[in-house]
């Protein structure tokens, strides 16, 4: 099994918005030879020049995981390829057969290298926003397994941010929305993300410091879903709000 091969394949796959066959259909892997390829796929995008931003989480509902068979999150880098600003035009010809997600982005103040606890989080977290991650994967049917998924760099192809805002008390209890237009898709309660989206970046901090992913000041962490992925509709401008916090917005093309 050549795991470089494994992450050209995906890394091209995602490059040229082309499917391409699960990895466990023939390969069987284990989660550390997954993150291995991610490693090796994104090391691939910033050869071409893109540049890390941040870490988004995967898996951060409870129902998710039961579902999912699993009992941690998953986690992949996000560069500034990815990063479109809020009412930009997504281009459709780039992406297989993207879903969006209603999510929390999290700005860092300073370099985290060590799992912090919740009372740290002020020291760590400058501030918060609304968010939207377009999810696309590589593979066929957008049907994988977990090391499949973790391997594809947790289906992680865009995202988009609103406006900062200082760090509330408290992100629970919270309504969060997904829009196509003004219709609502999918909503659901902040309390969806780890039952509090505080608790993403003390998860994050223990899953980079486990991976030896460097956390560095100015990153992105995009906390996780709230609701269900929606597949995309070309045209029809996709809405993410947060009670509290404000929204954000992307225009498929």
């Amino acid at each position: 099994m050549n795991l470089n091969e494994i992450a050209k394949t995906l890394d091209s796959a995602a490059a040229n918005a082309k499917v391409t066959s699960q990895i466990s259909h023939t390969t069987s892997l284990t989660e550390e030879q997954a993150y291995k390829i991610q490693r090796l796929s994104m090391a691939e995008r910033l050869t071409r020049g893109e540049k890390f931003v941040g870490l988004k989480l995967g898996f951060t509902s409870f129902a998710k995981m039961e579902q999912m068979g699993v009992h941690d999150m998953i986690w992949g880098p996000l560069t500034d390829k990815m990063w479109y600003k809020n009412g930009d035009e997504l281009p459709l010809n780039q992406f297989i057969h993207p879903r969006a997600e209603p999510e929390i982005a999290f700005l860092l103040k300073k370099d985290l290298d060590r799992e912090i606890s919740l009372e740290e989080i002020p020291a760590y977290i400058q501030a918060c926003a609304p968010a939207i991650e377009i999810i696309d994967s590589r593979y066929e049917n957008f049907k994988f397994s977990l090391e499949d998924v973790i391997a594809d760099n947790c289906s992680s192809s865009a995202f988009v941010i609103g406006a900062w805002q200082p760090l509330p008390e408290s992100l629970n209890d919270l309504e969060m929305s997904l829009l196509f237009d003004k219709e609502v898709m999918q909503s659901d309660s902040s309390n969806a993300i780890l039952d509090n989206p505080y608790l993403s970046i003390s998860n994050a901090s223990r899953l980079a410091a486990k991976y030896n992913q460097p956390f560095k000041a100015g990153d992105i962490l995009l906390a996780g879903a709230a609701t269900p992925a929606v597949f995309v509709q070309k045209g029809r401008k996709i809405t993410t709000k947060v009670a509290g916090l404000g929204s954000c917005n992307i225009i498929p093309k």
